[in-house]
């Protein structure tokens, strides 16, 4: 005997973005040389977040090209991680941030990392956040309104 049984629930996907720690010594300069890299291949930097010990620097960026950066990487030897990021659209900063982030403490998913994008696409301020849970992120944060955005929105 067969039964059709209702799906009960659902898996939301909201798009993520692929961000890029790169390891680099803790020299001037260091960064730069990375930047001009990428320039020298048509691909931009659209965030940034730089932390740095003694001896290293860890940059985490969100570039417009991934693919081609993770090749270009990998063929000069540089290197990194990748992890994925969601951005959240925010059309209002002040306000919007205490919501996103209360948002997420009523859900309970931990907040790891964020950064704000270099870029204002569509006009308005984006957040890159790395948090433990990103599937209830997504979920709770687009039934609040928030708009996330994809690789492509920024990439355009």
């Amino acid at each position: 005997m067969s039964f059709n049984l209702p799906q009960t629930t659902q898996k939301f996907e909201g798009p993520q973005v692929r961000q890029f720690s790169v390891f680099l010594p803790n020299k001037v300069g260091a960064m730069l040389d990375v930047v001009k890299l990428l320039n020298l291949h048509h691909i931009d930097v659209l965030a940034l977040a730089i932390s740095e010990s003694t001896d290293s620097a860890i940059a985490r960026i969100v570039v417009s090209d991934p693919e081609s950066v993770e090749m270009l990487f990998r063929e000069k030897g540089i290197p990194f991680g990748v992890c994925d990021m969601l951005v959240i659209e925010m059309s209002e900063v002040a306000g919007q941030l205490a919501k996103l982030l209360v948002a997420l403490l009523k859900a309970e998913v931990n907040v790891h990392f964020t950064y704000p994008l270099l870029t204002r696409p569509h006009g308005y301020a984006a957040i890159a956040m790395h948090v433990d849970d990103a599937e209830c992120a997504s979920s709770v944060l687009a039934g609040d309104g928030f708009k996330m955005l994809s690789q492509a929105d920024l990439s355009r």
